[in-house]
């Protein structure tokens, strides 16, 4: 079967929030401008991925692309029910963004304006996420300061986020708590931001991201952020799954700083006289 008969199924929990819902589009969407076929398998545990992949051994899959993590083997449990379908892991190490230069570009970012305690946000500890907080604290090292807290939501969704945040800043005195905040992703951003703004009593912190959720740019959240290439690394996953060929060239790996408002100093001059986090307060 040619590359161009092919069906490609794709791999993921049910989504979550809304950058996994833009990464499903982002797949679903270059695979039809390639002229093909794709199916989308939502699983949420390790039995009901089985028996999904049982189902499409009856269908003409010929590649197997994993969006997200079900089960530590899935992948061998795959080749056991498929074993003629080429598959690869979108999460892989060989497939991770440049996340240390996202984690640097940030703290730097941050230290212009000023803030002097910078946390970090995660929602669990993976290569990728070590390697932003790596790059946070090389930025902050420039100034002979590190990263002060690390906060855990327990998933990568913004009520999580905004739990953990809102616990924080209940039980830290104002004179101890950080004035800036990293997230490892825009949807824990955004639930940090809200909890700040719903603690008020002049709380104040400078928050950033991380992602392509479009939402970021609207004027509820005037989000700062480091948005990663991923028009180009979907491009290079499908290279490696659909053409077992990688590109030397690692411009899908690189991003850039959006910059907006929400890292800003509580009074800024300009457009706006308050950074994200204290429009409503």
């Amino acid at each position: 079967m040619s590359v161009s008969s092919s069906l490609v199924a794709l791999v993921c929990r049910t989504p979550e929030n809304a950058a996994t819902a833009c990464q499903l589009s982002a797949f679903s969407a270059q695979l039809t401008k390639r002229g093909l076929v794709s199916i989308l398998i939502h699983v949420q545990s390790r039995s009901e991925l089985q028996q999904a992949l049982q189902n499409a051994a009856a269908l003409p899959v010929t590649h197997l692309l994993f969006l997200s993590s079900v089960c530590d083997d899935e992948q061998s449990l795959a080749a056991e029910i498929l074993p003629a379908v080429a598959q690869l892991h979108a999460d892989a190490q060989t497939l991770a963004s440049d996340r240390y230069s996202a984690g640097e570009a940030l703290a730097l970012l941050l230290l212009s304006q000023g803030h002097q305690r910078t946390g970090f946000m995660h929602a669990g500890e993976t290569p990728e996420i070590a390697r932003q907080l790596a790059g946070v604290n090389a930025g902050l090292q420039t100034q002979e300061k590190e990263v002060q807290l690390l906060l855990t939501a327990g998933r990568e969704r913004r009520e999580e986020a905004y739990q953990s945040m809102m616990a924080y800043l209940k039980k830290t005195r104002a004179a101890e708590r950080i004035n800036a905040l990293v997230c490892s992703n825009d949807e824990l951003a955004f639930g940090a931001l809200q909890a700040v703004r719903d603690f008020g009593q002049g709380a104040h912190v400078a928050v950033t991201g991380y992602g392509n959720v479009a939402e970021a740019a609207m004027s509820t959240w005037h989000l700062t952020r480091w948005v990663p290439r991923s028009d180009l690394r979907v491009t290079e996953t499908l290279n490696r799954l659909l053409e077992q060929g990688a590109d030397n060239n690692s411009g899908w790996q690189q991003g850039e700083l959006e910059v907006r408002h929400s890292h800003q100093g509580k009074y800024i001059p300009g457009e706006m006289s308050q950074c994200g986090c204290a429009i409503r307060h």
